[in-house]
C-alpha cells in the first residue's frame, strides 16, 4: 500500500539498509522489467493467470522467436513458470519469487515501523492483510 503523507506525520520512517545480495538480485529483477515488452508480458499474466506463446505473441505483437526470447529470460529469473498442454507453452508469474523480494526489503525495517519513506509516500507492509 502507498500512501501520499505529509512529511511531519512520518519523520520516523527511513529506508532500511539493503544487503548487498537482495540488491544484486532486485536490480537484476529491474534490469528484465525495463524492457516494455517484458513489462506488458508480465502484467498481462498477472491480471489474467496463465497465457499461450502465440497469445502473448499477438498482445505485443512480436514473433515467436521473439517473444519466447523474453519469456526465457523471465524464466531464467525465477519471474514466470511454463507447463506444456500439446504443441502450446503456457506461461504464468511466480508470485511468490515477488513475495521473496519485498520480504528482503522489509527484512531489515523493524516490524513495529514496517514502513518505507519515499519522499512524500510510504511503503507499508503487513504480510497479515490479504487483498483478495
Amino acid at each position: 500500500m502507498i500512501t501520499d503523507l505529509n512529511r511531519d506525520v512520518v519523520d520516523e520512517v527511513d529506508f532500511p539498509d539493503v544487503q548487498d545480495t537482495l540488491m544484486q538480485d532486485m536490480a537484476g529483477v529491474f534490469k528484465l522489467l525495463a524492457d516494455r515488452t517484458r513489462l506488458r508480458i508480465l502484467v498481462h499474466l498477472a491480471r489474467n493467470g496463465e497465457a499461450h506463446v502465440r497469445s502473448l505473441c499477438e498482445l505485443v505483437d512480436q514473433s515467436q522467436p521473439a517473444v519466447s526470447h523474453h519469456l526465457a529470460l523471465m524464466r531464467a529469473a525465477g519471474l514466470l513458470v511454463c507447463r506444456r498442454e500439446g504443441k502450446h507453452n503456457f506461461y504464468r508469474v511466480v508470485s511468490h519469487r515477488f513475495q521473496l523480494l519485498i520480504d528482503g526489503l522489509f527484512n531489515e525495517v523493524p516490524e513495529t515501523k514496517r514502513k518505507i519513506r519515499f519522499e512524500n509516500y510510504v511503503l507499508s507492509y503487513d504480510p497479515t492483510v490479504s487483498l483478495v
